[in-house]
């Protein structure tokens, strides 16, 4: 954002947006400690002056009656019941102005398969990527069914350790694992995810099972439906193994059941909300996971516990079936063990399915492992990484800076629009999208108290001031183009010291797609991470440096030791 720009937001919703933010809620609180049903001149009066505005009598006088009609409109649309799964009839793209998408749909160009052979101990392979799993699979040197057996095995074990399952799914397993089998004998093999078992982040329903948003009031709750990304895993052949944890409404690493696990360092919790296939994944639970981010949430565990997280650009995977957390946020994403994993995952689960309208573009995912990453124009947030003060981030930070010069690169210092606002719509979509559960009062049953205070006050923002912020936002989405126009990929780090210094908020506001990968670890033994953004739909471009970086330094190849 410009500074005038930035200049002009700041001054706006500081004394305007976020003082008038008390505007709705005043009146009503008004009407309920006079009893009465009608807003009085007095009442818009107090509430104008709470909110920073000046009007005069005749002009106070002249909205009481449009006050109370909205009032009475209110009440109706409350009495409709609107169900999380809802979705908002305006459909936010991440595309701008003079943006044109490349359809052109060119031949997906996996690795060559490597050479594996099966170990004599079959848990030798518990950490091996999706691609090399797959080769064991395809060459029938391991049944589908040995492979969930043995991933069964381990959750029930480091489980109690990790607290990262919810529920697990072993007779849906053990039932998609002799399928596969047979098709595989039948040489009927579908492809790479076919066999491979997985875990999916508990706020993503499956049918005949609990999906409890990580929330005691939610406990029980069983959505008859198979989200979209269930489906499309089921159709490439994977083996659903758990439903694995999320925060609270999709909010931390707390849920009703206690704090995922770092398996670097269970003393720790594994970063939030698709905490449990952050965890499961870097402890070799499972083949891969599938988790979603609204505001970093597939981002943070992969770097806390050293994954890989794809955060598609907004609209590549459909969100049915998926609890809403920010209708004009919300991505699916997978979160494995290599950087091509994410890419034969994104291929699986990918595209429009016709019942979520956010997914309008049947955009190509164009990968090619081999594609040179030196044609690639790579630009670098400079200022995010000067801004780090932590010693352990400042040097792995700089050490990945190092390796992907010495790939050819020269990294361009750009200088994209600085914004958290992404928080403000978020927060006011998730104040919508639970509506229905504060007003009832059943959000007494939240463990984090401050999730209440969190929906509550959001739920007093004006529409007319959250229809502001999204222009804003477009303003700031027409900045980062301008900052990428020649730009293919961004390196950027994971974390900041300053919050306005971490893309991670703005590119999930635009939508464009981010990827971390594993950096190197703290002193004290855990896990870093960096991310690569790319432009929008262009994941294939991101993914490439990215693979490459991961091959230059090897980092994901280490691997957490769990047996104490």
């Amino acid at each position: 954002m410009s500074q005038g720009t930035r200049r002009r937001f700041l001054t706006y919703f500081s004394s305007v947006g976020l003082s008038s933010s008390l505007l709705p809620g005043v009146l009503w609180a008004r009407l309920q400690e006079a009893d009465s049903e009608q807003v009085t001149v007095e009442m818009i009066k107090q509430a104008v002056e709470l909110a920073g505005l000046d009007f005069t009598q005749e002009e106070l006088e002249s909205l009481v009656e449009g006050v109370n009609k909205n009032l009475d409109r209110i009440k109706e649309v409350r009495e409709v019941h609107l169900d999380n799964s809802v979705p908002l009839p305006l459909h936010f793209s991440p595309l701008v102005p003079g943006m044109v998408l490349d359809m052109t749909k060119k031949e997906f160009r996996a690795s060559e398969p490597p050479a594996v052979r099966r170990p004599a101990d079959l848990t030798d392979v518990a950490f091996w990527p999706v691609s090399h799993l797959a080769e064991l699979i395809r060459t029938r040197q391991v049944r589908p069914t040995e492979l969930t057996e043995m991933y069964l095995g381990r959750l029930k074990k480091f489980n109690p350790t990790l607290n990262c399952v919810v529920t697990l799914t072993e007779d849906l397993a053990r039932e998609q694992a002799e399928r596969a089998d047979a098709e595989i004998a039948a040489d009927r093999y579908r492809g790479p995810l076919h066999g491979i078992p997985w875990g999916v982040k508990d706020i993503i329903a499956v049918r005949g099972y609990p999906t409890t948003w990580g929330a005691e009031p939610f406990r029980n709750q069983r959505i008859d439906r198979n989200a979209a990304v269930v489906e499309r895993l089921e159709q490439a052949g994977a083996v659903l193994l758990a439903k694995l944890t999320t925060g609270e409404l999709a909010f931390g690493d707390l849920w009703f059941g206690g704090r995922t696990k770092n398996p670097w360092n269970p003393e720790e919790g594994s970063s939030g909300s698709s905490a449990g296939s952050g965890s499961a994944t870097a402890a070799g639970l499972v083949g891969f996971a599938i988790g979603t981010d609204t505001g970093g949430s597939i981002l943070g565990p992969s770097a806390r516990c050293g994954v890989v997280g794809l955060r598609p650009t907004f609209g590549r995977v459909s969100g049915y079936g998926v609890m809403n957390a920010g209708f004009s946020l919300d991505k699916v994403g997978p979160m494995c063990r290599t950087v091509e994993d994410c890419a034969l995952v994104l291929r699986a689960i990918s595209g429009p399915d016709g019942r979520d309208l956010r997914v309008i573009y049947d955009a190509p995912f164009n990968w090619d492992a081999s594609f040179d990453v030196k044609t690639l124009r790579v630009g670098v947030f400079a200022s995010g990484f000067e801004a780090e003060t932590d010693e352990d981030y400042r040097a792995t930070n700089e050490a990945a800076r190092e390796a992907i010069r010495s790939l050819g690169i020269e990294l361009r210092p750009i200088d994209p629009p600085e914004s958290d606002l992404n928080f403000f719509i978020e927060y006011i979509e998730r104040a919508a999208g639970f509506d229905e559960f504060a007003r009832s009062r059943r959000d007494q049953g939240l463990r984090r108290q401050r999730h209440r205070a969190e929906l509550r006050t959001f739920h007093l923002v004006p529409a007319v001031e959250y229809l502001q912020a999204n222009r804003v936002r477009m303003l700031l989405m027409e900045e980062m183009a301008r900052a990428m126009s020649d730009i293919d990929v961004i390196v950027a780090p994971r974390t900041s010291s300053d919050p306005r210094k971490s893309l991670n908020p703005l590119t999930s506001m635009t939508g464009h797609p981010v990827v971390g990968v594993p950096s190197g670890f703290t002193s004290r033994g855990t896990p870093t991470g960096i991310n690569f953004v790319g432009q929008v739909f262009k994941e294939a471009e991101m993914l490439a440096l990215a693979k490459a970086y991961q091959d230059a330094t090897g980092f994901h190849s280490r691997h957490p030791s769990l047996e104490g």
